[in-house]
């Protein structure tokens, strides 16, 4: 009986812990091939915006971030009594051409958050383009630079 109770245990153990890994498992938020494709062409850094009470967009995460993995972040800030409307978020990679990541990132947004505990990037520095709109259509749009070692 008592390697019954030892293999039992085993087993238990082993399945706590491929449960625990697979819950720690990277996201790929962009691979290496995608990553040497060419820039698109940013807005210089002196184009005005106009005042809007469109939805507010923040990177919760360093954009000094590691390459092997990193927590990345995004809070939605809705105004004005209006809701996130989370069908709307929407990243992408600015590429030639322009590479959807939301696909990538189903089931990290949480209420007005978008959360991932592990992303994983090539070196270097990567432009995402993140659009949300919120429940009075009002859109906004920012342009995060993450920078990889």
């Amino acid at each position: 009986m008592p390697t019954l109770r030892f293999s039992a245990l085993s087993t238990t153990f082993l399945l706590a812990t491929l449960c625990w890994g697979a819950a720690q498992a990277q996201t790929r938020l962009i691979t290496e091939e995608e990553a040497k494709a060419p820039n698109l062409p940013l807005p210089s850094s002196s184009h005005t915006r106009a005042i809007t009470r469109g939805p507010g967009i923040r990177l919760l995460s360093p954009q000094e971030v590691s390459a092997r993995g990193f927590p990345f972040k995004l809070a939605f800030e809705p105004r004005g009594g209006a809701q996130i409307q989370a069908d709307s978020v929407r990243i992408e990679y600015l590429k030639q051409p322009v590479i959807d990541l939301t696909p990538r990132l189903s089931g990290a947004l949480r209420g007005n958050a978008l959360e991932l505990a592990a992303a994983a990037v090539p070196a270097g520095t990567h432009p995402l383009r993140v659009t949300v709109r919120d429940s009075e259509g009002r859109e906004a749009q920012t342009i995060i630079q993450l920078h990889a070692k």
